[in-house]
């Protein structure tokens, strides 16, 4: 589990975390409301991240399944399809009403400005985001996930290099970290595209149903989206406590995140050895060991690395030292997530977590008129407790050692399948 893990973790904290981490570090130089456009604009793309997730974890599953059973190349093209659908119905509006978009989260008009700058750069650049997750998606089903990770690690290099470049250099500022974002996923998709060539070749007519695809996928891109929309509903409520909260949240969530993603590739673990009938081992102990150890670290580090961003850390540090409350519990759901995914259960999945954000979204509202932004932690918690008590009761959740998607052949499988687990599956 650990090798399938890592490179996951990796891939996640450089293609996800640390791009957007970096852009906060270089406009950080611009001032408090460059921080905020960017905080703003980053949950954003996460937040369109989330619809094309039903392709990309849809593909990833019904590759693992079909992996040595059937034709892949019939899936892959109508993964395409779905990306150029995804990408023309969100990439185009998106771009149209940047302005009203930015106006709607940002704490005052200078922020927004900003934001509309940067979102016309990152908005128009999802197409390419989009396609990197969807080769990176059938490479996972494949067992691959050092490609992946190799992948992140070059846009991560590519974001270092161009950033000052764009921002200072040519004078472009808060627009300028957007636009070295998206020509560094340019650059890495056309690497990707050759290493799709090399280990996924067409193999063979057939057909593959979008239909299928998309119910697959659709539980995970909900989850996702629940957590976006939920993630920018707290941005507005923290804007109400002024331009230094909004930024110390974003600083301490984008810090966060990089423990965070420990949990996502846990999930996605679990996710690829469920649909490839492995072994997954005890996910749920997993996770919840691993919230306990970031939320160790994270309050150990969080005076130190919020400096880098601000001269100012108080607002950013308060909010991960709440967090612990949160992770611990978080870490848990997010690790299962993934056998549920897998195994057909996404929905209960889903479930779960809109009834933790049914508990979490009223009382972040209430509990910051009395104690404010601390408040606002509080009600995470108290959502992520009721999420994973969902999930652990919830009658059939529990998942045992070994799991397969439905359809799949037990035992001795294929070549290809049987040694996905092995030294060999990540080259």
């Amino acid at each position: 589990m650990f090798r399938l893990a890592f490179p996951i973790y990796v891939e996640l904290l450089t293609a996800v975390v640390a791009v957007s981490v970096i852009d906060l570090l270089w406009v950080s130089g611009l001032g408090e409301s460059a921080v905020a456009a960017v905080t703003v604009a980053t949950s954003t793309e996460y937040l369109a991240l989330g619809l094309f997730l039903a392709v990309q974890t849809g593909l990833t599953v019904l590759v693992g399944r079909r992996d040595g059973h059937a034709p892949l190349a019939p899936l892959i093209r109508t993964g395409w399809l779905l990306w150029a659908a995804v990408s023309l119905a969100v990439a185009v509006p998106g771009v149209l009403l940047r302005e009203p978009l930015a106006a709607l989260f940002a704490a005052d008009a200078g922020t927004a400005a900003l934001t509309a700058d940067f979102y016309l750069v990152s908005l128009a650049g999802l197409p390419v985001f989009f396609a990197q997750g969807l080769v990176d998606g059938v490479l996972k089903g494949k067992g691959n996930t050092r490609l992946p990770m190799r992948h992140a690690l070059i846009c991560n290099v590519l974001v270092i290099g161009l950033d000052p470049l764009f921002i200072y250099g040519l004078g472009l500022g808060v627009q300028g970290a957007a636009l070295a974002t998206v020509l560094a996923r340019l650059a890495t998709l056309g690497v990707a595209l050759l290493a799709l060539v090399r280990h996924a070749p067409s193999d063979g007519p057939g057909r593959a149903s979008a239909g299928e695809l998309v119910r697959l996928g659709l539980p995970m891109s909900g989850d996702f989206l629940a957590r976006a929309l939920a993630g920018m509903v707290l941005v507005d409520v923290v804007a109400g406590f002024g331009v230094a909260a909004q930024a110390g949240y974003g600083i301490g969530s984008k810090i966060m995140l990089a423990g965070v993603m420990a949990f996502y590739a846990l999930r996605q673990a679990t996710m690829i050895r469920t649909a490839r009938s492995e072994p997954v081992g005890r996910p749920l102990l997993l996770g919840l060991g691993a919230g306990v150890a970031v939320a160790a670290v994270l309050n150990l580090v969080a005076a130190p690395v919020a400096g880098w961003f601000t001269g100012g850390p108080g607002p950013a540090v308060e909010f991960l030292r709440w967090m612990t409350l949160y992770l611990v519990p978080f870490g848990g759901l997010i690790a299962v997530g993934g056998v549920m995914q897998a195994s057909g259960r996404g929905g209960r999945l889903l479930g779960v977590t809109l009834a933790g954000f049914a508990v979490q979204l009223p009382l972040a509202y209430a509990l910051s008129a009395w104690a404010g932004v601390t408040g606002v932690w509080w009600s995470m918690a108290a959502g992520a407790l009721v999420s994973l008590g969902g999930a652990v009761l919830m009658p059939g959740a529990g998942p045992g050692r070994r799991a397969g998607g439905p359809g799949r052949a037990r035992g001795r499988g294929p070549r290809s399948t049987r040694t996905a687990a092995g030294p060999r599956s990540g080259r």
